[in-house]
């Protein structure tokens, strides 16, 4: 289970470390980078990019332009990364460039996948999308009180 919040830097060779906790998670010396949908990297164990891409693939057709889209966006950049002795991962300059990233990092476990963020930009994010999660958390909270019968 990917979880957590971490801050992290950069070095010089554009490696970052990524924390204990979650690369043991991770089981591997492998993972997937490629660009996320808000201006974030999505970060996959290679089993889990595998199921991403099929379902990507499976519900898309390369005949529909927004499809294509995705699948340039989200696919192609994606990127094998080797994870080192000291538990880090280089990540190419393109997409370190596509995250806006430079010497800082945010890392966020979310279950299946990580996400990597420029701090500032990921504190943006949480300002300008406060109304969206506060209707999404009553929208679950109505999902939950109708399971439990409430």
């Amino acid at each position: 289970m990917l979880t957590g919040q971490y801050s992290n830097t950069f070095d010089e060779k554009g490696r970052l470390l990524i924390p204990s906790k979650i690369r043991n998670e991770l089981a591997g010396d492998k993972v997937i980078v490629t660009s996320g949908v808000d201006k974030c990297l999505w970060v996959y164990h290679p089993a889990e990019w595998e199921k991403v891409v099929g379902e990507i693939m499976s519900s898309t057709s390369q005949f529909q332009s927004k499809a294509r889209l995705l699948q340039r966006r989200i696919i192609a950049p994606a990127v094998e990364c080797d994870i080192d002795s000291a538990g880090r991962i280089r990540i190419p300059q393109p997409l370190r460039e596509s995250a806006g990233l430079s010497k800082n990092a945010m890392i966020l476990g979310i279950m299946n996948y990580i996400e990597i963020w420029d701090p500032e930009q990921y504190n943006s994010y949480l300002d300008e999308s406060e109304s969206q999660y506060l209707e999404a958390a009553e929208l679950l909270g109505d999902v939950l009180a109708s399971r439990n019968g409430g």
